[in-house]
């Protein structure tokens, strides 16, 4: 029996929910070699600002809730990925990498996410503690989220792992995320996107868009709810545009190139921490 292949047309990934564009605009996804794969959705600034409102809406319920349930969240994601993971190397495969390669890239992306599963219930001993003072006094740091978090994905290679690599440091401890996937490669971060969906992530944690980042990010970049931007995954004229934009709002930079290729990096954790010292008297009965 002869199977008529379907084109696929991806949506974003916002609030939990697959929406179209509100432009109405995609692009076409080819391989290296011209092949025609999908239509993914060319995101608009309006499709960016709905992001950040989901984001913010979600915020305060993934940020209050426990390290335990986050970790667990974390690991539901690996779990799921992995049970997916000959369509993604198919569909990395399409995408231009060697079979073993894509397979590669996939178990990377498990591993990352499981490997951040594990500090979430540990990093605050690292980036925080009791400090040592002269004085009858308690002095304590203790770390929380920055909010919202806009990323882009590394855009030379790897467009599964840097989208998780882009994704998993920021929610970990507890921000919501903004993330503009891999543009010439959006197929991936779009599966990616329905395995969170199917992972107990609550809608609007993570959210994601495809398109031009040289479209999106200065709108992300100058939008005043957005708490950190992470712009390793690009470089150039406009990651030196959106750090000037960003620098109105206050909002915290990750340089381009800092993390670059670096899915395991506690470092990249730390980055979207903010910590509060608090000092108590000690009972002096």
């Amino acid at each position: 029996m002869t199977h008529l292949p379907i084109p696929k047309t991806y949506k974003l990934f916002i609030g939990g929910k697959f929406p179209r564009s509100e432009s109405g605009r995609s692009y076409s996804v080819e391989s290296p070699n011209g092949e025609f794969i999908a239509h993914a959705a060319q995101s608009s600034r309006k499709d960016a600002r709905d992001a950040v409102v989901a984001a913010r809406s979600a915020f305060g319920s993934w940020s209050r809730a426990t390290a335990y349930n986050r970790g667990q969240v974390l690991y539901r994601i690996a779990e799921m990925l992995e049970g997916r993971t000959d369509q993604f190397v198919a569909e990395l495969v399409r995408g231009g990498a060697t079979e073993k390669a894509a397979r590669t890239e996939v178990v990377a992306a498990i591993d990352s996410l499981v490997w951040h599963a594990g500090w979430t219930d540990k990093y605050a001993q690292v980036v925080g503690g009791a400090n040592p003072v002269a004085g009858p006094f308690f002095n304590l740091t203790v770390p929380e989220p920055t909010g919202v978090v806009v990323a882009v994905a590394d855009q030379t290679a790897s467009p599964l792992l840097g989208l998780v690599a882009a994704v998993a440091p920021a929610i970990t401890t507890g921000n919501a995320v903004v993330v503009i996937a891999h543009e010439a490669a959006p197929c991936a971060s779009m599966s990616f996107a329905e395995v969170i969906a199917t992972s107990d992530v609550p809608g609007g944690v993570v959210n994601i868009l495809t398109g031009s980042p040289g479209e999106l990010l200065p709108w992300l970049s100058s939008h005043a709810d957005v708490n950190a931007i992470d712009l390793s995954g690009i470089a150039g004229e406009l990651a030196v545009e959106c750090e000037r934009s960003a620098a109105e709002t206050l909002m915290r930079v990750i340089r381009p190139g800092r993390f670059i290729a670096a899915h395991t990096s506690f470092d990249r954790i730390g980055a979207f921490v903010e910590t509060k010292t608090v000092w108590h008297t000690k009972s002096l009965a």
